[in-house]
């Protein structure tokens, strides 16, 4: 069934039903970024697979919301599709709400699956509707009537993530959010968040691709714990020692039911952005809510002394599995031939190499010259590009190690270089460093240091669309809040113990794109009399490639970095390879 068919099929049960409107969210009732196939609608309907994206559908209009990371992506997929694609974010541009109030007419209906969007946005869709008198509905859900061969729900089991690993027991999670329960005055804490349940419980999963969580929900009392979950997921001995531990379990499908029938003087804490609109709906009416942001967002963003040892560990597993892909790069190419799938396959291959590896910890992004221009590009068996002995390749990869979750891109010289591929390439480093290098008092949000990646660049006058870097999991979600660097503010401050990325980058379609990624862990620096200062240490650990660098746009500052940053990455990488990939690992770490 061609898209045009599929958004036939959907509109005319949008006529049986009396809507003008739907709405297509890219989330499933956890608000995961990376959703199960089971959920993945917007997918079905209109054949784009970027992870951000939001549809409209009318009666004779159809349209679908991205951001600029998508935007190529977006143009090739949705050609012939009936779909025409806004671009979020440029000027001129409305977003799909005012789309809506100007599109529609009073009177008219605009469905949605409540259980896809969070209980902020719903709201926020609902105020911008009413003004121009158009009715929201929450209750639509038209995927189960539509979608034909909708993938079941994942049947996976879970395992536990050993304390060894995360530092804290489940009892001692749970008593620090009944602590902080206490002091907020909840009695009731719901948590619908995949990623922040297998935190407490320190379970894993494999529901979704990539992401080791588990399709479940969570409610946390004064004096008990409710886990909603398929039965199936435990294995006899995990459903024992949740018995033991006073954790009960209830079926998946039980959870709005049980919600309802809560008491009504229950005071109930849920986050309004990591909880669905149609969980808030089904909470008694007359029992109190405290929205704010999740304790547990607040608890896993900062590590504790366990999960950073064990992150370091992560990384040095990470970055022998990147030198051994590198020199297996630098010795194979021109000689066979190396596609982006064949070359993000033989990555993945070396990871596999390595102790508690359990997977990537995403869709690796292997983009040769023009193809890494795309920022999320998806490469495709029989559509990946050859690559050859000339010109940038960009590789954005990470791994699931039971100490830690990964994120690292290297662009890599694999050959002749333009002089503006070479400049291009030592802006970027010069972002890198610049926020890498950063010192900064308490109290500094993400928004503050986000111009030292890009103040380079500018000067050039160039920029790039994304953000510059994202919170991580500890084994879990590769992308994580509550933390972002980037222009636009969220209001979270960069604290001690925090784990992000540092990815700025130059993309010019047709050409070429550039990124070099790291990880980066804040770190207390100084106390002064002026309070207290923090910086960053630099955790990734694999070599960039000074092929690609222009020497002459680097001042003394960044030469010293770079070169301490080599003979970091040399220390701790060289006793894990052969003597051959010591050779090249020396050559690619020498001082400039």
């Amino acid at each position: 069934m061609s898209t045009p068919d599929r958004l036939f099929k959907l509109r005319s049960h949008m006529a049986t039903l009396g809507v003008d409107a739907y709405i297509i969210t890219s989330a499933d009732p956890h608000l995961s970024e990376y959703p199960a196939a089971h959920w993945k609608f917007r997918e079905w309907i209109s054949g784009f697979t970027g992870s951000a994206g939001t549809i409209v559908v009318t009666n004779d209009e159809a349209g679908l919301w991205t951001d600029s990371r998508y935007f190529l992506q977006a143009e090739q997929q949705l050609q012939d599709s009936g779909i025409d694609l806004y671009k979020q974010g440029e000027k001129d541009v409305p977003d799909y709400k005012e789309w809506l109030s100007v599109n529609l007419f009073a009177g008219n209906v605009v469905a949605v699956n409540g259980k896809t969007m969070t209980i902020s946005e719903y709201r926020q869709l609902a105020k911008s509707l009413k003004k121009v008198d158009i009715r929201l509905d929450g209750k639509a859900f038209l995927e189960e009537d539509v979608w034909e061969g909708r993938p079941p729900l994942p049947e996976e089991g879970i395992f536990e993530l050993d304390v060894k690993y995360c530092g804290l027991s489940r009892e001692e999670k749970i008593q620090i959010i009944r602590q902080k329960m206490k002091e907020k005055g909840a009695t009731h804490y719901v948590i619908a968040a995949l990623d922040e349940i297998a935190w407490v419980l320190n379970f894993r999963g494999s529901d979704i691709k990539y992401n080791p969580v588990f399709h479940s929900y969570l409610i946390i009392t004064e004096n008990q714990v409710n886990l909603f979950i398929d039965p199936h997921k435990l294995t006899s001995s995990v459903g024992k020692k949740l018995a033991e531990e006073g954790i009960k379990v209830y079926l998946y499908n039980d959870y709005y039911e049980f919600i309802k029938d809560l008491l009504q003087d229950s005071i109930i804490l849920i986050d309004p952005n990591r909880a669905n609109s149609t969980t808030l709906g089904s909470l008694p009416s007359q029992s109190a809510k405290i929205e704010q942001e999740s304790i547990i967002t607040q608890l896993k963003s900062r590590k504790n002394s366990t999960e950073i040892e064990n992150f370091r560990k992560a990384m040095i597993k990470d970055g022998v599995a990147m030198v051994k892909f590198l020199y297996w790069l630098d010795n194979t190419i021109g000689k066979e031939e190396i596609t982006e799938y064949s070359a993000a396959k033989k990555l993945s291959s070396f990871r596999a190499e390595q102790e508690n590896y359990h997977g990537d910890s995403f869709n690796t992004i292997s983009g040769y010259a023009g193809n890494g221009a795309i920022v999320h590009y998806a490469v495709k068996k029989e559509t990946a590009s050859k690559l050859e002995t000339k010109g940038l390749y960009l590789i954005d990869s990470g791994g699931q190690y039971s100490e830690g979750t990964t994120d690292i891109t290297r662009t890599i010289a694999l050959g002749p270089l333009t002089d503006e591929e070479k400049t291009d390439f030592t802006l970027v480093l010069k972002g890198n460093i610049g926020l890498d290098r950063a010192v900064f008092p308490s109290g500094t949000r993400g928004v503050h240091l986000d111009i030292l990646a890009r103040q380079a660049m500018w000067q050039h006058g160039i920029n790039y669309g994304h953000g510059t870097g994202h919170g991580i999991g500890h084994f879990l979600c590769v992308h994580e809040g509550p933390q972002s660097i980037r222009p636009q503010d969220n209001g979270v401050e960069i604290k001690a113990g925090m784990i992000s990325s540092n990815e700025p980058g130059i993309y010019k379609s047709g050409k070429h794109g550039i990124r070099i990624e790291n990880l980066i862990l804040t770190i207390e620096d100084k106390e002064t009399e002026f309070g207290s200062f923090m910086k960053f240490e630099t955790l990734t650990l694999c070599p960039i490639d000074h092929r690609a660098i222009d020497s002459s746009l680097l001042n003394d500052e960044e030469k010293t970095w770079l070169n301490n940053y080599h003979e970091k990455v040399n220390q701790r990488i060289s006793p894990f390879l052969n003597e051959e990939e010591n050779a090249w690992l020396d050559n690619s770490t020498k001082l400039i």
